[in-house]
């Protein structure tokens, strides 16, 4: 059942918000509060909530977040973060790859992109969530994950949009992922943030 959380966040941190795999994952964002064992249950709920319907203020933002209509402000790859030049498969890429190759764990997007997408993160933790992979699972986020993810995900709250519904969703994944690392009794690897 945690397996839902990180499936649907993924979603959404990843397809257009008017494609049908979006579109999905908004329809079970209000059961997110049952899914897992939040620590805040009510907060939670209370964001939900607050999430905006989506329109086209929604897609603009999705574009200017991950498409790449201008300047980016929170680029969605690890390795922009993790990487001195800041850039798109860098190193850091290639290891995650490494990673995931090791455990036969294929993110086919039909789409030639790099795997260390935020969104594409997000369910290849609820893949290894939903196969009781726990070896892997803390070694996903403590290794790959949650050393660029409140960075990136801090980047989005401060973003100018036009819309609070990214803002919005970046607060329920920073709580998610904070509730996991509290869980699991985490220690995530501090590596220098270069952007």
């Amino acid at each position: 059942m945690i397996a839902v959380v990180p499936r649907v966040l993924g979603a959404l941190f990843y397809y257009a918000p008017n494609e049908n795999d979006a579109q999905t994952a908004l329809t079970e964002l209000p059961q997110l509060a049952e899914s897992f064992a939040w620590r805040d249950p009510q907060h939670i709920t209370a964001l939900v909530n607050a999430l905006p319907s989506v329109d086209n203020s929604v897609c603009e933002d999705f574009s200017v977040l991950f498409e790449g209509q201008g300047e980016m402000p929170a680029p969605p790859w690890a390795s922009v973060y993790l990487n001195v030049d800041n850039i798109v498969m860098g190193p850091s890429t290639l290891h995650y790859r490494q990673f995931l190759s090791a455990l036969n764990l294929s993110l086919d997007t039909k789409l030639n992109e790099p795997e260390d997408q935020f969104g594409l993160m997000m369910f290849a933790l609820a893949m290894l969530l939903e196969q009781e992979n726990d070896t892997a699972t803390m070694v996903l986020l403590e290794e790959h994950l949650l050393s660029w993810c409140f960075h990136y995900l801090s980047l989005i709250e401060s973003s100018e949009l036009s819309s609070t519904f990214y803002v919005t969703l970046a607060k329920i994944t920073s709580a998610f992922l904070e509730d996991m690392t509290a869980l699991l009794q985490l220690t995530p690897r501090q590596y220098p943030l270069y952007r």
